[in-house]
């Protein structure tokens, strides 16, 4: 759950409780785009709640803003944004014979493969791209922590109510190898985190976890599903599993510190 406080042209979006972390974006009512001291002021407000200092927008809508953001010392990533063409999707059978399932929060298992699902992602997402490398189980299973009892009862909520959706894919011999998440509101849901161990790509891991969330989100009746990919090599995956692409994406956040 989020509040919404509005900061002239932009709006941020404040966690309340436990969850994913919010960013902040244009009005959409907005008839100027943000300047870098629109950017510095919401940057601050961020700071000041524990917030990640990022901001999201769509690149056709406020094309202005991205040489702003570049300006205000922002690195921005621009990433294909994609819809879902139902008559398009394909099974996850087409691109791997690895099974794939989606979590149950009623499982007696639920928290260890939460903890799993987060450590698969937190492998994959440290090394970008589709490229395969040395990262595997190991790397898994060294990255696996527990989690808080708010984290874990927000997690098996979200999938009860079925606003979220989870799912790993792996082997009873490797354990988990590809994970990824969707959240939804009402009838639209973003497809989002989709990881794959280094060791295990080049398997269409990536492309089954994301056409089991995508069925899953059609079965429950969601009209419009959508995802943003990290670069074009990795929007070509999606473009195997059904989703086209409507535009792009832009996120900005400050440099990494190195």
């Amino acid at each position: 759950m989020a509040r919404v406080e509005e900061h002239g042209p932009l709006v941020l979006f404040v966690r309340e409780g436990a969850g994913w972390p919010f960013y902040a974006r244009p009005r959409l009512d907005a008839t100027t785009t943000p300047s870098a001291a629109d950017l510095t002021a919401v940057r601050a407000r961020q700071r000041e709640l524990g917030q990640p200092e990022a901001f999201e927008w769509v690149h056709e809508r406020v094309p202005d803003l991205l040489p702003v953001a570049r300006a205000a010392g922002l690195t921005v990533l621009e990433a294909p944004l994609m819809v879902l063409d139902p008559a398009a999707l394909a099974a996850p059978g087409d691109f791997t014979d690895v099974p794939v399932r989606l979590l149950d929060a009623g499982a007696p298992g639920f928290a260890r493969d939460v903890a799993v699902r987060r450590a698969v992602a937190a492998v994959g997402f440290s090394a970008a791209g589709t490229a395969r490398g040395d990262a595997g189980p190991a790397q898994r299973d060294a990255a696996v922590t527990g989690l808080d009892a708010a984290a874990l009862e927000e997690e098996r909520a979200r999938l009860a109510d079925g606003s979220r959706l989870s799912v790993l894919a792996g082997t009873p011999e490797e354990g988990a190898l590809a994970s990824g998440i969707a959240m939804r509101v009402g009838d639209t849901a973003e497809v989002a985190g989709v990881a794959t161990l280094p060791a295990a790509r080049r398997r269409g891991l990536g492309a089954a976890v994301t056409a089991a969330l995508a069925r899953a989100l059609r079965d429950a009746g969601t009209d419009l599903v959508f995802l943003s990919a990290g670069s074009e090599e990795i929007a070509r995956v999606y473009v195997r599993v059904g989703f086209r692409r409507l535009g792009t994406a832009c996120i900005a956040e400050p440099p990494a510190v190195l």
